[in-house]
């Protein structure tokens, strides 16, 4: 089941942290939970996203993506992501999510979120998320504008870029 009163917490300290910048860094703590964990007792994968998602939607509180969302009637949604594992999550452990902005293309904004645990980066992730509107995808450049910064357009790291320029060259549908 979807995480939604951690959810609800985060909402809350989220309104009572201050603003970020567009590029500026969410930070929250975590705590790996027992219905957290798979069957080798370490946080599962799809779990590892939902507590991405209780770093995101804060981040986007505080730069003042959801606000624009909600002046415009706009939504957003996931689009992609590539996530690297590198340590695990066991029980109980308490780790810290890093989450920022960190870019955009015409279509797509890009969020990057790390887990750390005593020093050690545990995971990471990228993802590209797209603005939805009655007719579709809303160019980024529209929500810059809306935040107030329509120079905004920080070039992506370049692994970010490569990543983006093979998911256009990706087959869809996809090929069993």
């Amino acid at each position: 089941m979807y995480p939604f009163v951690r959810l609800g917490i985060e909402i809350a300290l989220a309104r009572g942290a201050p603003p970020l910048p567009i590029d500026g860094v969410h930070v929250s703590s975590h705590t790996c939970l027992p219905w957290d964990l798979d069957l080798w007792w370490e946080l599962n994968n799809g779990r590892t996203l939902s507590l991405y998602d209780l770093g995101r939607i804060p981040l986007m509180m505080r730069t003042g993506i959801m606000a624009a969302l909600r002046r415009n009637g706009w939504g957003v949604t996931i689009a992609g992501s590539a996530v690297r594992y590198r340590r695990r999550v066991r029980a109980f452990h308490r780790v810290e999510l890093r989450s920022a902005t960190i870019g955009r293309d015409a279509r797509f904004f890009y969020i990057h979120h790390a887990m750390w645990r005593h020093g050690d980066a545990l995971s990471a992730g990228v993802f590209r998320a797209a603005v939805t509107g009655p007719d579709g995808i809303v160019p980024t450049d529209r929500l810059a504008a809306a935040l107030g910064a329509p120079d905004w357009s920080p070039p992506l790291p370049d692994w970010v870029a490569a990543w983006s320029a093979a998911e256009q060259i990706r087959p869809w549908p996809p090929v069993p």
